[in-house]
């Protein structure tokens, strides 16, 4: 089957080896015998509604996010409306901040969000950086732990009863004090974890893989398991350092 990734400004938002996390996603359905399609939905292109399986925003700095901020508010009714339908969707750091409400930078400057995720973002004087360590449960009764790299000073606060992306073992998280770390809505999820995230969370990969195809097809597959020692390796790498280590402020 093909799955369509519209991944959102590639030549804007494209830190923190983002763009692994679209190698991971291409090389994990080819070897199942799928196709990804990416399409680079950068300043100025359409975003129809039903023309993605999955859609993917990466990092930036302020400056890059300043630069697309307004461009993604005219997508929004594009975005929302493929959420909404069941599309699938991840946001990494700065492109999960753009899709809350709005994000304030350090020196006041307010750029507004598109609102998939019922959040808000202030930044904060110090820097929240270090290896962070999560337990999700993405299926109900199904927990396992998610692992990644933070570097950002924004303090993101969800709304009373949002559902986080998962619970804080080790690490700041979403502000360093909720305990909450990222943010699901349906087949959405944001989160400030890269370095990227999913060369070290094959589960989640697989999971963004198989929701795309549900909403390709109707329903969902059983992926075919692969052999996963070396990323399991990593995760576990990721998750000891975190554990011994956490996050640090500066």
């Amino acid at each position: 089957m093909r799955i369509v990734v519209g991944h959102l400004y590639p030549d804007y938002l494209n830190i923190y080896a983002d763009r692994g996390n679209i190698a991971v996603l291409s090389r994990r359905a080819a070897w199942r015998g799928h196709e990804l399609e990416v399409r680079s939905v950068s300043v100025g292109d359409p975003l129809d509604p039903g023309e993605h399986d999955l859609l993917y925003v990466g990092g930036g700095q302020d400056r890059e996010q300043a630069l697309v901020a307004l461009d993604l508010v005219a997508k929004a009714d594009g975005v929302r409306e493929s959420v909404a339908a069941g599309a699938v969707l991840l946001a990494v750091c700065g492109g999960y901040q753009l899709l809350g409400r709005s994000y304030r930078d350090l020196h006041g400057f307010d750029l507004p969000g598109i609102g998939v995720f019922p959040l808000d973002t202030v930044a904060g004087e110090t820097r929240l950086i270090g290896d962070v360590l999560l337990e999700c449960e993405l299926e109900p009764g199904v927990r396992r732990t998610l692992v990644g790299f933070e570097n950002h000073a924004g303090r993101t606060h969800l709304d009373p009863g949002a559902q986080p992306l998962g619970r804080v073992v080790a690490g700041f998280g979403n502000d360093g004090e909720s305990g909450q770390e990222g943010c699901r809505v349906g087949r959405a999820l944001g989160t400030y974890l890269h370095g990227p995230l999913l060369p070290r969370n094959p589960w989640l990969a697989d999971w963004l893989l198989t929701q795309a195809l549900a909403y390709r097809n109707g329903e969902a597959p059983v992926l075919e398991p692969l052999d996963d020692g070396l990323e399991a390796e990593a995760h576990a790498v990721s998750a000891r350092r975190a554990e011994t280590r956490g996050g640090g402020r500066r």
